[in-house]
């Protein structure tokens, strides 16, 4: 009997669970970070701030800024709503054009796809941490609690410092790969002259994996020097 409570937290709960506990909220964390700073990425905010970078290219097929400025942000907002693919369809330029072809269409249909995926990955995975770190809070207290937080940063900047690696050696290798991987054949492919290359040029997609790499990093270096100075002062007491 003794050994039973020897084993067990305060609140009953088997040190051998407290530990799977703290190994499930650690890849948690990395997926919540990284799909968290996608979401951001998902906004008017991040458009404008990246069309307004220095050198970003101009579109050498004559989009103003005025003009990216009106069609980027329709493309992001049929990824977040609910609408079918005729929101896109029905965009026309003055001299009544359609804005994107059959070929822009089923790309974008598709990454709307991915994009409701990713989101509710990033819920799921977001309520799953919170639940999982309240209960540990709980059953374990607050040593326990610092010490999953601190191994899910740790496993955050292991996989931002792997992916930020690979974008130095070649962005190409990471951009293509993806691609390849959610999406099938070259639906991805297009031409210069297509809008959604003029809007979103290659520099849009570096900058993009950039700020990915470096909002997780930033994320994943604040929860971790907060439970080090946390577990600090737990210690001094």
């Amino acid at each position: 009997m003794t050994r039973a409570l020897d084993s067990s937290s305060p609140h009953g709960v088997n040190t051998a669970g407290l530990k799977l506990l703290r190994l499930a909220i650690t890849p948690l964390m990395p997926v919540f970070l990284i799909l968290s700073s996608v979401r951001l990425m998902l906004t008017q905010a991040f458009i404008r701030l990246e069309y307004s970078m220095p050198g970003f290219p101009e579109d050498s097929y004559g989009f103003t800024l005025e003009d990216r400025l009106t069609w980027a942000p329709r493309s992001l907002e049929y990824l977040l709503n609910d609408a079918g693919i005729d929101f896109l369809k029905d965009l026309r330029f003055e001299n009544g054009e359609a804005v994107f072809n059959e070929r822009e269409l089923r790309h974008m249909d598709d990454v709307k796809r991915l994009v409701r995926l990713a989101l509710s990955v990033w819920m799921g995975a977001g309520v799953l941490l919170v639940a999982g770190c309240a209960f540990l809070l709980r059953a374990g207290g607050s040593a326990d609690l610092l010490r999953a937080l601190r191994g899910g940063a740790i496993a955050t900047l292991v996989v931002i410092g792997a992916l930020a690696l690979v974008l130095v050696a070649s962005f190409s290798f990471v951009f293509v790969g993806f691609h390849r991987i959610f999406f099938e054949g070259d639906s991805w492919l297009f031409y210069y002259s297509d809008t959604l290359i003029r809007l979103f040029p290659q520099r849009f997609w570096q900058d993009v994996f950039t700020f990915l790499a470096a909002g997780t990093l930033a994320q994943a270096l604040l929860i971790w020097g907060a439970v080090r100075l946390l577990l600090s002062r737990r210690q001094r007491v």
